[in-house]
């Protein structure tokens, strides 16, 4: 048996697989071939490297919640930063607050607005998922360090930025990972819980909430497991998803005219 035809094989019995990890795992199962003949346990461990990073790289379904929930995780994961951030101006310029952040670390526009981040270890699904409804109006790629995803220095890891106009989702590059995949691009439309990108080994994927959006509407603390598509992060729908949650409610007649309410 090749080794593509060994890959083959394992990709029938594992769930579905994020884009590019097949040639990842080829990689491995292919040098394992040879290697067979030289050394059987080495091959052993290199079929076994190749399963395990089609396993990193699963990408199951997820089931989001009605409409109008609230903001979902980015990410499979643990809770790791909620923080309020100034406008991208000031904290590029200098910590004019003296919060001992540093410079160039924020990712919102405008006024204060909510960050949450969820660290994803090892063992958790790498798929990034949209938070709400909305259209991509913008991508931002910034290269930087390669910090832990967990430490404080990971502010100034590399990112990609994607700007859906209510809110932003930040996927973050850890000490390992230094490939970030979109799936979407400017001027696409996405719903709630849609597949956005991946970040292979490792990392960590922030979501900054509108300014309307306050501590009161959190629905996590630090420290929370979450699931990406799935977990709703704080309450504040965007309007398309209140759309869509009023076109779930059921219709009520007027009786005497015959007619359905008029909504304005």
């Amino acid at each position: 048996m090749t080794g593509e035809s060994l890959l083959a094989s394992v990709a029938e019995v594992t769930p579905a697989i994020a884009p590019g990890a097949g040639k990842l795992s080829a990689i491995p199962a292919v040098i394992a071939v040879p290697t067979l003949l030289v050394s059987p346990p080495l091959a052993i461990g290199l079929v076994g490297l190749a399963v395990c990073v089609l396993w990193f790289h699963r990408d199951p379904d997820r089931v989001p919640p009605e409409p109008g929930a609230g903001f979902l995780a980015p990410a499979d994961g643990k809770i790791s930063v909620i923080r309020e951030e100034e406008n991208e101006d000031k904290s590029t310029t200098g910590n004019e607050a003296g919060d001992g952040r540093r410079a160039g670390a924020s990712d919102s526009d405008g006024p204060a607005r909510l960050r949450i981040g969820v660290f994803m270890n090892v063992t958790d699904v790498h798929v990034n998922r949209a938070p709400a409804s909305g259209t991509v109006e913008s991508l931002d790629h910034r290269p930087g360090a390669n910090r832990p995803a967990f430490s404080k220095d990971s502010d100034r890891n590399e990112r990609l930025r994607i700007n859906h106009g209510r809110y932003t989702t930040v996927m973050i590059a850890g000490w390992f990972a230094r490939r970030i995949y979109p799936y979407v691009g400017a001027g696409d439309t996405v719903e709630a819980g849609d597949r956005i990108g991946h970040v292979s080994f490792g990392s960590r994927a922030d979501v900054v909430l509108p300014p309307d959006v306050s501590r009161e509407d959190l629905q996590v603390s630090v420290g929370d497991r979450v699931r990406a598509g799935e977990t709703v992060l704080a309450d504040g729908a965007t309007p398309a998803d209140k759309a869509d949650s009023e076109a779930l409610e059921p219709q009520h007649v007027d009786w005497k005219s015959g007619r359905l309410p008029h909504h304005n």
